[in-house]
């Protein structure tokens, strides 16, 4: 399996990376279904890039609609081991303003629906999530957006909730007394699935609304939300731009090794068609093994 530097996965309003990649589109089956759609590869900056979209072509998928474990697993078999996740957000937070970058350290998963896991089936795993978020990477994110001009907000929890209505005022404000940061719609089960791929994952949100908490602001609409966004898109551009300069050759985190001490099942035990299926997944594991 051939590796590719870095997987961007793209949420509204930033359908492709102008000025930045020119590749070829791959379509992808796995064993959980289809990814949102083709991927793009290519190269920028001598970083071997791959490119898909979440929410589809035309954004015809809903936040829970978006086939999660179809596209991390087809990143993974692509040979990604880097994934940034770019994403709209709502601040609930009166120093986190519109427009601005975040770089969140901390997750709350308040999801329902959605299939959070490869395993299970006859494999058991409880991988380790106390840090979502790979700290080089997101470190990386940092410098990188520093550089471009946009220095973003290094810490926040990210509430990703089950959508695809927004908050209710009620909500909002307990997110709020909460401790929550920001609000999105897809960062949970991602970054979860990244690390059972033993993928580093980091996510560059960037601020388009004040949710509906704030009183002196207009409740958040889908049409605001899109017009923040094209407004950003070029910072994120950027950015991108950025890490590509800066991204380093290897990894020294701990992410490639996360199932190291995830499985409580007999490995010995999986089946031989079920190694075959979760290849990518599994191969490292069973081979040190």
């Amino acid at each position: 399996m051939s590796e590719i530097q870095l997987g961007i996965l793209s949420g509204s309003g930033l359908p492709e990376l102008k000025g930045i990649l020119q590749g070829k589109c791959i379509e992808m089956d796995t064993p959980f279904g289809k990814p949102s759609g083709p991927i793009m590869t290519g190269s920028f900056r001598d970083t071997s890039i791959a490119f898909l979209n979440r929410h589809g072509k035309g954004h015809t998928l809903t936040p829970n609609e978006i086939n999660y474990r179809a596209n991390i697993y087809a990143l993974k078999s692509l040979g990604v081991k880097r994934i940034i996740a770019v994403t709209a957000c709502g601040s609930l937070r009166d120093d986190y303003k519109l427009g601005d970058l975040v770089v969140p350290d901390q997750l709350f998963d308040y999801t329902n629906s959605r299939e959070k896991t490869f395993f299970g089936n006859g494999i058991v795993t409880h991988v380790n999530v106390a840090d979502p978020f790979c700290k080089d990477l997101s470190e990386t994110l940092v410098q990188s957006a520093e550089e471009a001009g946009f220095p973003p907000h290094r810490t926040g929890t990210y509430i990703t909730i089950e959508g695809s209505r927004f908050s209710t005022r009620a909500e909002s404000n307990t997110y709020r007394a909460w401790g929550m940061s920001v609000i999105g719609m897809t960062v949970a089960p991602e970054a979860f699935l990244a690390r059972e791929a033993e993928m580093c994952y980091s996510v560059l949100a960037y601020v388009t609304n004040y949710d509906v908490w704030h009183l002196n602001e207009e409740p958040v609409s889908a049409s605001k939300v899109l017009s923040s966004v094209h407004a950003t898109s070029s910072a994120i551009v950027s950015v991108i731009n950025r890490v590509c300069a800066n991204l380093p050759e290897g990894t020294s985190c701990h992410c490639g090794c996360a199932l190291d001490d995830a499985f409580m099942t007999d490995l010995a035990s999986i089946s031989v068609e079920t190694r075959e299926r979760f290849a990518p997944l599994l191969d490292r594991v069973l081979q040190k093994n």
